[in-house]
């Protein structure tokens, strides 16, 4: 059987120990990235999230453990705690949360190769499906083997990919799992269209040259640039106008940006992954999608199911999200049958991000290690927000968003930031500014 290659972060700061370790595993057609400081540390989980993380606690300029902040949605399969300090895992106890291997130096290299996995049995680096968990994304049903099946088959090519689904069933993952499993050394880069400025988007896509136009003061790389020799992920394409479809289409075309006020065009290696929560025909009709970017974008698309579709996978994600919970803050809270079972019955409009949402409140509402079913769903609130006009500001939307949940959880201010996906501080921000009281019920 070929060899799987791993792609691996060193984060310590003895370079004999990070210069070694990495020649070895590279000798075992493993990729290696090594950082000597916290803060480097942190640039390169950001760049490409690895498979195995071997982390050094004793940092230059922080612990080791202040990286697992950025693991609440994405983690390395495998961590290695490497550590000059045997007593080191009793007295971390569960801050590391599961799945976590500490290694006492001098580690000798073939011990960690085989903890690693030479063959690469025991990661899920080459796509192989273990288990429930493929990568990033969690689920055992037959709609989401389908899927798994597709992202490995395109994760090999250069193809540009469609991702389609209904909010909330986790296409961003999709795409990143797409980036994990190909050969492309460069970084992810999502970009939702929605939140991209009118007034800039030709600059925030394909950047500009110093002095282009009023506030230019220095030059700037758009996305496709930053997502040089990897992957430029844009979520929600209806949502681009037109004109920028157009360019949009020049540079898949080319494969070269113009930045605005450049003269020259750069050429650019970024495979593209685009995702919609409209059927984009229907897009095309509309006339929100070119027709002509459709047929570029369709070349591999891929069908994300809606959670209700996905059978098994609701009691599977809803354990998974509360292990996250118990892991994060250090609980051993449970989903008793009655309260599986009220999720096992609801339909979830909001699919995945809805389930995950819903797992956090009934955690924050649990008065003991059990939790309790819900006893409002977050589709109650269609009786205080479906008379909501046309033609309103958005911030009045908002306010009568936040108030409605508000009144939906009798002002409980922690689960209605948890239901709303907001942090309590800006949830007190925006009660600040309403000029609501602040002082009602937060636990």
């Amino acid at each position: 059987m070929h060899p799987r290659m791993a792609h691996i972060l060193i984060v310590d700061d003895e370079p004999d120990f990070s210069s070694g370790m990495s020649e070895f595993l590279r000798l075992q057609e493993h990729t290696v990235v090594t950082a000597n400081t916290l803060s480097a540390g942190r640039t390169a989980l950001k760049k490409k999230l690895p498979d195995v993380l071997l982390l050094d606690l004793m940092l230059p300029d922080g612990n080791g453990l202040d990286l697992f902040d950025q693991f609440e949605s994405r983690r390395p399969q495998k961590i290695v705690i490497i550590t000059g300090h045997s007593g080191i895992k009793s007295l971390i106890g569960g801050m590391a949360g599961d799945g976590v291997v500490y290694m006492k130096k001098p580690i000798e290299p073939r011990e960690l190769v085989g903890l690693i996995g030479q063959d690469g049995d025991s990661l899920d680096v080459s796509g192989e499906h273990e288990g429930a968990h493929f990568g990033v994304l969690v689920g055992d049903s037959g709609p989401m083997h389908s899927v798994y099946k597709q992202i490995k088959q395109v994760a090999a090519t250069d193809s540009t990919v469609l991702v389609q689904g209904e909010s909330g069933t986790g296409k961003e993952l999709v795409a990143d799992a797409v980036h994990r499993l190909s050969k492309r050394s460069g970084n992810f880069i999502p970009v939702n269209c929605g939140g991209l400025s009118k007034e800039l988007v030709s600059s925030q896509l394909f950047g500009h040259e110093k002095g282009s136009f009023t506030g230019a003061d220095k030059q700037h790389k758009g996305f496709f640039e930053r997502a040089n020799n990897g992957t430029l992920f844009l979520d929600e394409i209806t949502e681009m106008p037109l004109e920028m479809q157009t360019h949009l289409l020049r540079v898949l075309e080319t494969g070269k940006v113009l930045r605005v006020g450049a003269s020259t065009e750069l050429p650019v290696n970024a495979r593209l992954v685009a995702a919609t929560n409209r059927d984009p025909a229907q897009a095309v009709r509309d006339g929100v999608l070119r027709e002509d970017l459709y047929f570029r974008l369709r070349v591999f698309p891929i069908q994300l199911p809606a959670l209700r579709a996905r059978g098994d996978d609701i009691e599977l994600l809803a354990n998974h999200f509360l292990a996250q919970l118990n892991s994060k803050h250090g609980t051993s809270k449970t989903l008793p049958k009655a309260a599986l079972q009220s999720l096992l019955d609801h339909t979830w409009p909001g699919n995945v991000r809805e389930l995950k949402h819903t797992v956090h409140r009934m955690y924050i509402m649990a008065e003991g290690d059990e939790l309790a079913a819900p006893e409002h769903w977050d589709t109650e609130l269609k009786s205080d927000i479906e008379g909501l006009s046309a033609g309103r500001s958005i911030a009045d939307v908002e306010k009568d968003l936040i108030m409605a949940t508000l009144r939906e959880l009798n002002g409980d201010k922690k689960a209605a930031a948890a239901s709303l996906g907001v942090s309590l501080k800006t949830l007190y921000n925006r009660l600040k500014d309403y000029g609501e009281d602040t002082e009602s019920k937060e636990t």
